[in-house]
């Protein structure tokens, strides 16, 4: 965040970005998000889950999607140079869209419900747990392979 940024944030002022200047960023993370959604949609139709069983379809998205995210954030930040509206497509529409915490949440509900609170609690854990390790793995091979080509 710039001073000048964080300055509008103590003191209530507007800020500098008019609305028309935040319609691309809006833009950009809607159609991401839409190409995401239809992506998380395809791996349940690639991959349903069972009727009461356990959510491993929104388990292996979200690692997915983490994983990915991983190694976006750190080709962006220190490899490459891209275009202002390539983090809000990519990172913020696509897998913001891609992943899927809200169902993470409706899913443990649904485990809880069912009367598996064992399996719900399993669920969290692993899920947040998975997801934490991959994007740090993934962030990680990634330096080490950028180092590498070096």
């Amino acid at each position: 965040m710039t001073a000048p940024q964080a300055e509008s944030l103590r003191t209530g002022a507007p800020r500098g970005t008019t609305g028309s200047g935040r319609l691309p960023v809006v833009a950009v993370v809607a159609v991401g998000g839409g190409i995401g959604a239809a992506a998380r949609y395809a791996a349940t139709l690639w991959w349903p889950p069972r009727t009461g069983g356990f959510p491993w379809t929104t388990l292996g998205v979200n690692v997915v999607g983490c994983a990915v995210i991983g190694v976006f954030l750190v080709l962006i930040t220190e490899a490459l140079t891209v275009h202002r509206l390539v983090r809000p497509f990519f990172g913020t529409g696509v897998l913001g869209g891609f992943t899927t915490f809200s169902t993470y949440a409706v899913d443990i509900q649904r485990l809880v419900d069912a009367g598996r609170p064992g399996a719900a609690l399993a669920y969290l854990a692993a899920t947040l747990c998975a997801a934490l390790a991959a994007v740090w793995l993934a962030a990680t091979a990634t330096r080490r392979l950028l180092l590498w080509r070096q």
